[in-house]
């Protein structure tokens, strides 16, 4: 347990106290962190994390932003970094920022067996992912987590659609993904018994979410994703009322890290993600968690690309990672402050 101590002030007629107030901080789950937003009209942000300096750029910023924050390891992060030095990593910044609440989740589980090694693992919240396989199937599959997880005091995120795009071990080519069918949602809650409902409304995993084909260009010749299926996510809100909704790959792939990415000898023509603004109207609504991994990425990259570019006789990795930390860190707070509206809401 991670022990936090502040001073109170309390008055009493005319009279001022002080007070020590000692807090209990952990890991949180996401159940409360979704009420209030749901009830807010806003949305927490899912920042997949791989090493510490992504997860002090994240935690940096929801600490000085005050906003609840979700710290999501996918099945390749774990694979790279190793469960339990992420697992501690995450500890540290929970104990870094303890007047924020951290939730720490499993992205995309695939089997069962996934999803309890990160629950007996300490990891506050999982999805699993069955949305590949028939609806009964999903159904089958989400409950056997479902009802594990619960009985361990962790809450589980399952998917109905599928997006496309690639992240890590999920693939779907362009043309497989499905919109999710809002006449399922009710079903597929009340038998599964999960805690949020991540929805295919046309947002897409990866920096290469859409082709030229399903897109327009702009005057600049920037490619123009089409827009997001807000009747479908408006129609999935009235038959779940109440209920938290989930956004997958909501990153906007800004335009200015895509160039700086290219102009310091990347090749990343045609990237393009979610405008913004569509984001931050879906986090108005019932859509309590976004997630965003990309534009990390393409922030620290880009950056690196420039320090390299700038500095070649250096070869401190502190010296390039430094910047690429912070490009998390302004990455993230604008997130906070522009897309998700969760500034204060710890």
């Amino acid at each position: 347990m991670i022990y936090y101590e502040r001073t109170v002030t309390d008055q009493i007629s005319n009279n001022i106290f002080q007070r020590k107030e000692i807090k209990i901080m952990a890991l949180v789950t996401t159940k409360e962190m979704f009420k209030k937003a749901y009830d807010g009209g806003y949305a927490v942000g899912a920042f997949n994390v791989n090493n510490m300096e992504i997860v002090q750029g994240i935690t940096e910023a929801a600490g000085e932003l005050n906003s609840p924050v979700i710290l999501q390891v996918s099945k390749g992060a774990r694979a790279y970094a190793n469960h339990t030095y992420l697992v501690k990593l995450v500890e540290a910044a929970v104990e870094e920022n303890p007047q924020i609440p951290i939730a720490l989740h499993l992205d995309h589980g695939d089997t069962f067996e996934l999803c309890k090694s990160c629950i007996d693992g300490g990891f506050t919240s999982v999805m699993i992912d069955a949305s590949s396989k028939s609806f009964e199937e999903n159904i089958a599959l989400t409950k056997q987590v479902v009802e594990y997880a619960h009985d361990h005091g962790v809450v589980v995120e399952a998917e109905l659609g599928t997006l496309a795009g690639i992240e890590d071990e999920v693939v779907v080519e362009a043309g497989h993904e499905a919109y999710t069918r809002p006449e399922e949602v009710e079903e597929f809650v009340d038998r599964t018994g999960c805690d949020s409902l991540a929805i295919a409304i046309g947002t897409s995993h990866g920096a290469y979410k859409f082709t030229a084909a399903q897109c327009t260009r702009n005057a600049d010749g920037i490619l123009v994703p089409p827009p997001l299926r807000f009747d479908v996510l408006e129609e999935c809100i009235k038959r779940l009322p109440g209920f938290p909704i989930v956004l997958h790959g909501s990153s906007s792939v800004p335009q200015e890290f895509v160039k700086m990415v290219n102009q310091y000898g990347g090749n990343m023509p045609d990237a393009v993600g979610i405008p913004e603004e569509q984001l931050r109207q879906a986090a108005k609504l019932a859509v309590c968690k976004i997630n965003i991994d990309s534009d990390i990425r393409l922030a620290m990259t880009g950056n690196i690309r420039k320090y390299f570019a700038e500095h070649p006789d250096h070869f401190d990795p502190r010296q390039y990672l430094k910047p690429a930390r912070q490009a998390v860190k302004d990455m993230v707070a604008h997130k906070i402050l522009h897309v998700l509206g969760s500034d204060g809401k710890a």
